[in-house]
């Protein structure tokens, strides 16, 4: 040993000089704790061997880590003295002699639920309280919110149902997860008649995503996947903005007829820009948490980042969980668990305890939910929300549910999963039939109300669907506007300034004498009048 020590100090003394060491008493072990059973013992197998309660790493009262002070040398001595495993990036460990091989901390992790299938209260949970904490969304905001001088509105504002103490809210939440199959069908419908470009259902999904968003408080941030339209809808988002979007029309305030259908933004509600890349949200809302976390004017505010297990595979989960781990900020780290990646099933995309098993690696807390339950999945986003919030961290709730839908339009999921397995999860475990029989049960819903509720919704939507049907779409030239921060008065870059120009000119020379360019202008603002000019100037 004092042979290791010795070259460990004069033969590397660059590696050890460019490593500080974290130091404390309690830190110093020399062996495993009493509690913790032999890794060899007769009945005890190194993958299911309990571990400690992992203990952070020392630190000074401002929370910044405790480095050993003293001159280079006297570093470099210590680090030599160092007896502990500690210094080598683990919470709390101990040197052995015996090789043991850890697969999980624990045999599987639970699946937290309030409802079961049919609805019922399962034996020993609690109905969570929803007036106090859901009160910002009684009727319509009066406080303009500090992001935009648009006035908030709550989706739910005409189901205010009065007299009946704080069972408010629940409808409440249920007439979002009513509006949105609604809202899906209709979209998915007008895709396949070519009447729109693209689209992506919530179908089952509607508990995890309605019952995440009603955790969360209004000036919390929002970065969504492309399954969160429930989400952005609970918050208040309007039926003819959604409409105006996936029109691509001129009411499209949020990406101007430019994106593909799907990709919401609504910045004054807190939900960002959706984009195609997959994952791609997730280290944007860990810099968010981070920002979050040091701005005093917004200390108690959070983030929720929705994603998939598709996404969970994809580098930039780990990049994003790796830096709000150690960055810090409050972020709820959202997975929808439906089962399939598209058309990869969960079987073939990873091998371990589900995607709530990686949290702990990041030091994250973590729990798993029923994610057909919304009453569950309110409770522990909820509580996921304190922690976040409290501890300046991120939390992991990983909601386990089922895709119904296709993937997309662009998807036949026919050719990779059985009906039948579709059609069961439909009726055994459908999220909307459990919540509605948990409030008739209670005296909270009715068939009536129901029937009221479902001819409202479809009203609504086909009314919205129509009208936007027919606005016609932004100029042309807002197409090539944005790309660059050009400022009044100045011209755009020649690589944008040459494609616009060449577009100008193949509309003077076939818009008018091609039938469909002609009939294609007629559906844009000044029908491309704006792009002929060709002397590449901006809209």
């Amino acid at each position: 040993m004092a042979t290791s020590r010795a070259f460990l100090t004069t033969t590397r003394p660059r590696r050890t000089a460019t490593l500080p060491t974290r130091i404390t008493a309690r830190s110093l072990i020399t062996g495993p704790p009493p509690s913790v059973p032999p890794i060899h013992g007769t009945h005890e197998t190194p993958t299911s061997t309990p571990l400690p309660a992992p203990v952070p790493h020392a630190r000074q009262e401002d929370g910044k880590p405790l480095y050993v002070s003293g001159s280079q040398a006297e570093r470099q001595a210590r680090a030599g003295r160092m007896s502990s495993p500690l210094r080598r990036g683990t919470h709390e460990s101990w040197w052995t002699p015996e090789m043991g091989f850890f697969n999980a901390v624990a045999k599987t992790i639970p699946t937290f639920r309030v409802l079961d299938e049919e609805g019922h209260l399962v034996r020993g949970a609690h109905i969570p309280e929803v007036c106090d904490h859901l009160s910002w969304l009684q009727g319509v905001f009066t406080e303009v919110h500090h992001r935009s001088a648009r006035t908030r509105q709550s989706g739910c504002k005409d189901l205010a149902l009065q007299g009946r103490g704080g069972r408010s809210h629940l409808p409440c939440r249920y007439h979002i997860m009513t509006l949105v199959p609604i809202v899906d069908n209709v979209l998915y419908q007008s895709q396949r008649q070519g009447r729109i470009s693209f689209y992506m259902q919530c179908a089952g999904e509607e508990a995890a995503t309605v019952g995440s968003a009603a955790a969360m408080l209004p000036n919390d941030e929002m970065y969504g996947q492309y399954r969160e339209q429930a989400a952005l809808l609970y918050r208040g988002f309007p039926l003819k903005d959604m409409m105006a979007q996936c029109f691509g029309n001129v009411e499209d305030e949020g990406t101007k007829g430019r994106m593909m259908p799907v990709h919401y933004n609504a910045p004054d509600l807190g939900f960002h820009q959706i984009t195609s890349p997959l994952a791609t949200q997730m280290p944007q809302a860990a810099g968010a948490a981070y920002a979050i976390k040091l701005d005093e004017n917004r200390q108690g505010d959070c983030v929720i980042c929705y994603f998939g297990d598709g996404a969970a595979s994809e580098g930039d989960f780990h990049a994003a969980l790796g830096m709000n781990s150690v960055l810090g900020g409050p972020c709820i780290w959202f997975c929808r668990n439906n089962g399939f990646a598209i058309s990869t099933p969960i079987i073939d995309q990873y091998a371990g305890d589900g995607i709530a098993s990686r949290g702990p690696g990041y030091g994250l807390d973590t729990i798993r939910v029923d994610g057909n339950d919304a009453l569950g999945v309110l409770s522990a986003v909820r509580e996921a929300r304190r922690r976040a919030v409290e501890g300046k961290k991120g939390v992991l709730v990983e909601a386990m549910t089922y895709r119904v839908g296709h993937h997309s339009t662009s998807d036949d999921s026919s050719k990779y999963r059985p009906m039948e397995e579709v059609q069961e999860w439909t009726v055994v475990d459908n999220p909307l039939h459990r919540f509605r029989a948990f409030l008739v049960a209670r005296g909270w819903w009715s068939e009536a109300e129901e029937a009221a509720l479902l001819k409202k919704n479809k009203s609504e939507v086909l009314k919205t669907f129509s009208r936007a049907e027919k606005l016609p779409k932004p100029k042309l030239g807002e197409m090539f506007n944005d790309v660059w921060a050009v400022q009044k008065g100045e011209e755009m870059p020649s690589v944008i300034s040459e494609q616009r120009a060449e577009l100008g000119r193949l509309l003077k020379k076939y818009g008018d004498v091609w039938a469909p360019w002609r009939k294609e202008r007629k559906r844009f603002v000044e029908e491309g009048e704006d792009v002929m000019d060709c002397d590449g100037r901006g809209a």
